[in-house]
């Protein structure tokens, strides 16, 4: 249902009103999605319900595909260019932007027991602070044939505007949780019979020399220090090779390569 707005002080457009200050003290069990590769993935998946959507006029024709498969009761703010930046507080320049309602939080263990049974990989991310290098970690996963994403309870907001923008919408259509220590997470994916491999950049064996076991978490530790010392000592610890001017990888790029390590060994083993 497309409804014209035309002034920034519109109440039918509040929850959109200055989004920067908003994005991280939202309470409402809201969160906003920015872009239309984002509103594909939402609009696809059905994970999170859409309460409307504010779309720049210009996106209205480009985007009537799209729009002609979204209930068609759903509000569908259109507005100019400026009307918009002015209720945001910055320039939308994607000109697409929707509000949608997150779901009743899952634990770890609800999640891995839903994953099918047989070979399967998931990353596990503990201490992650930067919404950039989480949204890249969904986009790895989702591109390198993970089935889950979980992040403890220290981790940051995978449904931040910019995680979700950085993902490319994969934070809306791969599982994932938000919660728990990171000793319950690893407790809980070896109680379902996963192995973890723990990234390092030091003392770990050598990536490339591995082959991975039919159920594997990747784990990942925070930008700076890394996976805490009682974790690296009570697991596999895994490290990737690299020139000695450097002295550690991007979290989200150690990830990856991990990722697609695994990714290439299954595809030709078919496990």
């Amino acid at each position: 249902m497309i409804i014209p707005v035309a002034t920034p002080d519109d109440p039918r457009v509040s929850g959109y009103r200055a989004v920067k200050d908003r994005d991280l003290a939202r309470d409402d069990g809201r969160f906003i999605v920015e872009g239309a590769i984002a509103l594909e993935q939402i609009a696809t998946h059905g994970r999170f319900p859409l309460d409307s959507l504010m779309l720049a006029e210009s996106r209205l024709e480009p985007l009537a595909p799209l729009l002609a498969r979204i209930d068609p009761a759903l509000p569908v703010y259109a507005v100019a260019q400026p009307v918009m930046d002015a209720i945001t507080g910055f320039h939308i320049h994607r000109g697409v932007l929707a509000l949608a309602r997150r779901q009743p939080p899952q634990t770890a263990a609800q999640l891995i027991a839903a994953l099918p049974a047989g070979p399967a990989t998931v990353l596990a991310v503990i201490g992650l602070a930067n919404h950039d290098n989480t949204g890249a970690c969904f986009r790895n996963a989702a591109a390198l044939g993970a089935s889950a994403v979980l992040l403890d309870e220290t981790s940051c907001d995978p449904l931040y505007r910019k995680s979700i923008r950085v993902s490319s919408g994969a934070v809306l259509s791969l599982p994932f949780v938000h919660g728990g220590t990171g000793e319950a997470i690893l407790a809980a994916l070896t109680t379902a019979g996963f192995e973890p491999w723990l990234l390092t950049p030091t003392n770990g064996a050598p990536l490339h020399t591995l082959d991975p076991p039919s159920r594997l978490a990747i784990v990942l530790g925070e930008e700076g220090n890394g996976l805490p010392a009682t974790l690296l000592s009570q697991h596999q610890r895994v490290a990737i090779p690299m020139a000695n001017t450097m002295d550690s990888l991007n979290v989200a790029t150690a990830g990856a390569i991990a990722l697609a390590h695994v990714y290439a060994w299954r595809t030709t083993n078919r496990a």
